[in-house]
């Protein structure tokens, strides 16, 4: 595990995203566990004056906790390149390409990494048809935490084609992207950077109480049991990280990330689908990261230094490996 030498650390987390509340604890736990090995946290809760609020506290570097537009998406990570400020996960061009699932799919499936079907749709074409056959889901295309995601059955109450009247998740987006329903099993595998390149921490299975992985059953405790190291055959939790190290490196994720999927264990792995590469993981005492790196043997705080010396290395500032940092401490 790299010794860092100790830092200035900026933690941004909160901002005005559908997932703040999320960002909040996934920055306050980072920032406990950055202050437990002795470094300095300012804590910012993103708001819009954060570019002046970072050049008054002058960290030596920003750990990213924030989830969602627009600290997900490329805006945060463009403000800090033109303030020269290292930060943590990924860079502005990758960052705008993961979370726009369509662009993803653009990138990882002439990789021959597979990934469902699927088309961009208007939210208010939904009324006059569907578009595709039942079941099928339609999730926002540049959203996290599955912000927005519904799944359209035959027998669900949307009606069909949906009524105009219907109360659904994806309302206030204009545009939509529908994806056929892949029955299954929900699975998912972390990727951190580390001297010798990206690794897969593993593969866990996700069992929900009832309905799908959506944002309550990820932020709520008691909604979905976490199964690591997932249950599978050998070859599925081989082909999980083969695929998860692949859209990481595809995409030029940095620090870490972690690549969803959905199984139809009848199908064997010609069953197995990836259906996103999500950036800014969770830090959250439920997130799957976290929980992932414990099981490979790094506990919370390990995890949280490391991402911050992959951010220094990228960013060409040195760590205690290397004889110290450039700036002050």
């Amino acid at each position: 595990m790299t010794s860092l030498p100790k830092l200035h650390v900026a933690v941004l987390m909160g901002g005005w995203a559908n997932e703040r509340e999320v960002s909040l604890m996934s920055g306050n736990g980072v920032a406990d566990a950055l202050e437990s090995r002795g470094h300095r946290v300012t804590r910012i809760d993103m708001d819009r004056n954060v570019a002046a609020r970072i050049a008054e506290v002058a960290p030596d570097v920003v750990f990213n906790a924030l989830h969602g537009v627009p600290g997900e998406d490329g805006t945060v990570q463009g403000m800090l390149d033109l303030m020269g400020v290292p930060y943590t996960h990924s860079g502005l061009a990758t960052s705008v390409i993961a979370i726009d699932k369509e662009l993803t799919k653009q990138q990882l499936v002439p990789a021959g990494i597979p990934m469902p079907g699927g088309r961009i749709v208007k939210s208010a074409d939904l009324h006059e048809r569907d578009p595709l056959a039942r079941p099928y889901v339609l999730k926002p295309v540049n959203e996290g935490s599955s912000v927005g995601v519904a799944i359209v059955t035959e027998d669900c109450n949307y009606g069909n084609p949906i009524g105009r009247d219907v109360t659904g998740p994806w309302q206030e987006f204009a545009q939509l992207l529908a994806e056929p329903f892949i029955k299954g099993r929900e699975l998912t595998s972390a990727v951190i950077d580390g001297p010798d390149g990206p690794r897969a921490l593993g593969v866990t299975e996700l069992i929900i109480d009832a309905g799908f992985y959506d944002y309550e059953h990820k932020y709520t405790d008691g909604k979905t049991t976490h199964v690591c190291p997932a249950q599978i055959p050998d070859e599925i939790t081989a082909l999980c990280c083969e695929y998860a190290v692949r859209a990481h490196k595809v995409l030029g994720c940095k620090g870490t990330s972690r690549t969803d999927f959905r199984w139809d264990d009848e199908q064997g792995e010609d069953g197995l689908f990836v259906l996103e590469t999500n950036t800014q993981p969770g830090m959250t005492p439920l997130s799957l990261v976290p929980e992932q790196a414990r099981y490979a043997g790094m506990d919370y705080a390990d995890l949280v230094e490391a991402i911050v010396a992959e951010a220094l290395r990228v960013h060409g500032r040195k760590t205690s490996e290397t004889g110290g940092t450039d700036g002050d401490a």
